[in-house]
């Protein structure tokens, strides 16, 4: 059986899924907190989930997270679970940052500090996928450009 990847899953699947293994609702909105309020990547950091309901999340459930490239410059590089490959820039000015992050791996707007416009549009990216996005960058921004 292949896993899921848990971020793919609204609330209220995460909820069902949950109560049909026979746990509680509240313990569904605990994991939906972990994931996206506190930005867990790994079941066992939910430390007010009991062992054996981190393990059943194990087995059925993954995370797939985007992996910033190497290079550690403010163009980022990221490797989706497929292979595909997207870019979110950090875009540094005097008086503020922005940032552009990737909803599709490949785009149709052709921006010119943006290699992901340059590729075919492969598909639209999950919403785990553009929030590891954000917080790439946003950590990123922080380390480097915190005033």
């Amino acid at each position: 059986m292949e896993k899921k990847d848990i971020r793919t899953l609204g609330e209220d699947e995460l909820s069902a899924a949950i109560i049909s293994d026979g746990e509680q609702p509240y313990r569904a909105r605990q994991i939906y907190q972990w994931i996206w309020a506190k930005s867990a990547l790994d079941f066992d950091d939910m430390t007010n989930l009991s062992k054996p309901l981190r393990d059943a999340l194990k087995k059925n459930y993954e995370f797939r997270p985007v992996r910033q490239s190497s290079d550690q410059t403010v163009k980022l590089a990221f490797r989706l679970f497929d292979d595909h490959i997207i870019e979110g820039v950090l875009i540094p000015s005097v008086d503020r940052m922005t940032a552009c992050v990737s909803s599709q791996a490949g785009c149709s707007l052709s921006c010119k500090f943006c290699a992901t416009g340059y590729l075919e549009r492969q598909r639209n990216l999950t919403p785990g996928e553009i929030y590891d996005q954000v917080i790439h960058i946003r950590n990123i921004s922080l380390k480097y450009f915190e005033k």
